[in-house]
């Protein structure tokens, strides 16, 4: 579960999801829940037992530890009050610490080729530094409270024994009365002690789970739906908004069309103007802000996130490709893939001959731990991935953007199959090439709809609205 609501952080929350880590939450609770700390925790409960018992001893007795646990109640209360803030902070600063790592483990070669390394480490240097005095300081409070509370003890101790020693004098109570009151007194707050030494795990764990109850309750499990036919005849959008998530204000302004099965649509437009955003909307990757999109007159939600995968097929700008075997990214990592549903995906991206002509062929392994593949070659993987289990829907976002002259025409032969095959093709592109097997284009210019329609007619009102902008400028 935990796993699940991390990957899908950056599609639900955005930018706000750069410094949350639920897996690593889990693992802080999971260490706490481990540690000595619980113990200490649940015997504090039997802490007015013992000082019944010391008050049966004598009152007097009582009441002087009655005093001492008050003493260090209050202590704990502060601790609680001074420690919050700090460990707070300290959690942030870690969850960037980790940020700053991933990043630099992902843009190594940059690092390396542009010469970077020093600013960044400058830059970590400056964090660690900042995350190391949080650390103290949540620390300094900690100690400081443990000691005090260590000390009233031992103090607490010391007054038992004396009063006990009085009283043994007034022949109140007798001498082995006074050495079990003080070992009665020492074994009610020695769990308060623990509790306290314990105390920034059980503060960062608290609001470890207070960070998981948060990124958890939007995505608890998905309630049971009536499965749906796969759609097979129209997408629609009617007035669409779109934006990114964790964005109020939509970048993509009323935007209304309909593609029928076998359509090509190529999405054109400036840089920034929406294009990735409404093909992600389309997918179910951004939230559609206003209106709705619909597949076969049913929207995206009515169906299964499992069962959205089977009719939609989809290759990002920004691809990234998985640990595993080229076999197990094509099929999405599915188990019941079959090895001629994978084959067929390779064939129609045109990439089979380059897999089987590697030492493992399908069984390559790929990613971090595993062989490194040219950029062409992992566009045309993720190809493959987008294409496999003949999707109804595919949407490709700058497909061509790492490709060869030989690549392109795999990419435009397999834009040309899978419309031959019922399904819609979208197709995101700077260059015109992309969109040479399109037959409707969707022009955008900052975020709002400027033409619609068949190809020739729009590009035809794009190359003659351009001029007379310019001079208008």
């Amino acid at each position: 579960m935990v796993y699940k609501v991390s990957n899908s952080l950056p599609v639900r929350l955005g930018r706000r999801a750069a410094s949350l880590r639920p897996v690593q939450d889990l693992d802080t609770i999971r260490t706490f829940l481990s540690g000595p700390g619980p113990a200490a925790i649940f015997d504090i409960p039997w802490l007015p037992l013992y000082l019944g018992i010391v008050f049966l001893f004598h009152p007097l007795l009582g009441l002087v530890g009655l005093g001492g646990a008050v003493i260090i109640s209050v202590l704990i209360g502060l601790n609680e009050m001074m420690s919050r803030e700090p460990a707070e902070e300290a959690a942030g600063q870690a969850g960037r610490r980790a940020a700053d790592v991933e990043m630099g483990q992902r843009n190594s070669e940059v690092v390396t080729a542009m010469g970077m390394q020093a600013a960044l480490s400058s830059r970590w240097d400056a964090r660690n530094g900042d995350y190391l005095a949080t650390q103290r300081s949540a620390s300094d409070v900690t100690g400081l409270f443990g000691t005090a509370i260590k000390t009233i003890r031992f103090v607490l101790q010391s007054a038992i024994l004396g009063v006990g020693a009085w009283l043994a004098i007034q022949q109140e109570i007798s001498p082995g009365v006074m050495i079990a009151a003080s070992i009665m007194t020492s074994r009610a707050l020695a769990p308060i002690e623990q509790a306290v030494a314990q105390w920034r795990g059980f503060v960062a764990s608290r609001q470890a789970l207070s960070r998981l109850r948060d990124v958890t309750a939007a995505a608890e499990a998905e309630p049971e739906k009536m499965d749906l036919p796969l759609p097979v005849g129209r997408i629609t959008l009617e007035q669409v908004f779109c934006g990114p998530f964790g964005e109020a204000a939509p970048y993509v302004h009323n935007v209304s069309m309909e593609l029928q099965a076998g359509d090509g649509l190529g999405i054109i437009g400036p840089s920034g103007s929406g294009k990735s955003t409404l093909a992600r909307a389309i997918v179910g990757a951004a939230p559609a802000l206003r209106g709705v999109i619909r597949y076969d007159g049913a929207e995206l939600g009515q169906w299964t996130s499992a069962r959205r995968g089977e009719f939609i097929g989809y290759l990002p700008q920004d691809l990234q490709l998985f640990d595993g075997t080229i076999a197990e990214n094509i099929a999405r990592f599915r188990a019941d893939a079959s090895s001629e549903m994978i084959i067929e995906a390779a064939r129609l991206a045109d990439v089979h001959d380059l897999i089987v002509g590697l030492p493992e062929g399908y069984n390559t392994v790929i990613g971090r731990s595993g062989r490194a593949l040219s950029a062409g070659q992992r566009q045309r993987v993720a190809l493959a991935r987008a294409l496999f289990g003949n999707p109804f829907l595919v949407v490709l976002d700058e497909p061509n953007s790492n490709l060869d002259a030989e690549g392109e025409g795999a990419l435009a032969n397999a834009v040309r199959a899978m419309r031959e095959r019922g399904s819609v093709v979208i197709v995101i592109a700077h260059r015109p090439s992309a969109i040479g097997t399109v037959d409707k284009i969707l022009c955008l210019r900052d975020g709002k709809m400027v033409g619609f329609g068949p190809k020739d007619e729009v590009l035809k009102q794009v190359v003659q609205a351009v001029p007379r902008r310019s001079v208008g400028a």
